[in-house]
């Protein structure tokens, strides 16, 4: 059982580092896949994690999460499978879906790019999607397990300690040999 306990703490630390604790120290973003439209490197659950960049450092093959419409807080996440120049010189991309058979019907503009694809882990968003809680709030539970469990196992091998001295010893006898 404590080995079990013990294997779940670490999953669930593990979990915890991949999807808020990384992203937030690299200033990244973690989002959950919801359909099927870039199978099979990302299936529906899948969390994916984009780092900001300039759109100008972007090509052809890059996966990018960006903005449906500008300041529309939906996202999706595909790969650009052409460019163009704007009339102000800025890039718009030609984005499409793995699994699609046609590129999106609207170009993306620079300013929808919310981050190129920094990593993925299959199966990892459908946590959010399953509890149906704000992330965040998933993240503090997930620490406050962690800490129980690391609390648990610290009482424990205090009683093991304690058990293991002999009753001379614990009262402060010394032995000489």
């Amino acid at each position: 059982m404590r080995a079990a306990a013990t294997c779940a703490a670490l999953v669930l630390g593990a979990i915890a580092v991949v999807a808020g604790v990384i992203p937030r120290l690299a200033g990244a973003t973690p989002y959950t896949v919801l359909t099927s439209s870039m199978r099979p490197q990302l299936p529906p659950g899948s969390l994916v994690v984009v780092r900001p960049t300039d759109p100008r450092d972007l090509g052809v093959g890059d996966v990018v999460t960006y903005q449906v419409r500008s300041g529309d807080p939906t996202v999706v996440t595909h790969r650009i499978v052409g460019m163009k120049v704007g009339v102000g010189g800025e890039p718009i991309f030609i984005t499409q879906g793995d699994a699609n058979p046609a590129p999106d019907a609207e170009p993306v503009q620079a300013v929808q790019i919310r981050g190129r694809l920094w990593y993925a882990v299959p199966y990892v968003g459908r946590l959010n999607l399953l509890l149906g809680l704000d992330r965040t709030l998933v993240l503090r539970l997930i620490a406050l397990a962690l800490a129980a469990a690391a609390c648990r196992e610290f009482v424990l091998a205090a009683r093991e300690r304690r058990r293991a001295v002999p009753a001379g010893e614990a009262a402060g006898e010394l032995h000489h040999v």
